[in-house]
């Protein structure tokens, strides 16, 4: 089970916001690839941190996600080559001494699920 998450990404019509678990069922028919983890420009990005504040906590969360990722799936790319899901999993990719990593990646960027609904607005209920 995925626990419930969601993809942003800003626009003129507000945040955008993909459901993960709706990525994942999107994407479970396509082909994986390897990519080099180094090509991942959102190791040097603020990923996590657009709409919070970064605390030890928040940090600390993160490394425990880091640690039990499952590099067995694939990340899920953007038809442009950005993350969608899948970047706890790159930086245990990165942390282990992996060159490449799995994903999977969109030709057309599927819609979103919201739009102009803030994070804390989003369910979090959990059932897939």
């Amino acid at each position: 089970m995925i626990r419930a998450q969601y993809h942003f990404r800003e626009s003129p019509e507000g945040l955008l916001a993909w459901d993960v678990r709706e990525l994942v069922r999107a994407s479970e028919s396509f082909e994986p690839f390897r990519v080099p983890v180094e090509q991942i420009a959102e190791l040097d990005e603020n990923h996590w941190y657009q709409h919070a504040k970064p605390t030890c906590r928040s940090i600390l969360e993160h490394c425990a996600l880091i640690e039990a990722a499952d590099l067995n799936f694939p990340i899920i790319l953007d038809a442009s080559g950005r993350v969608m899901d899948g970047m706890h999993r790159v930086c245990k990719a990165v942390r282990s001494g992996l060159p490449e990593i799995a994903c999977v990646q969109f030709t057309v960027d599927p819609p979103p699920d919201y739009v102009g609904v803030a994070p804390q607005d989003l369910p979090y209920d959990d059932d897939p």
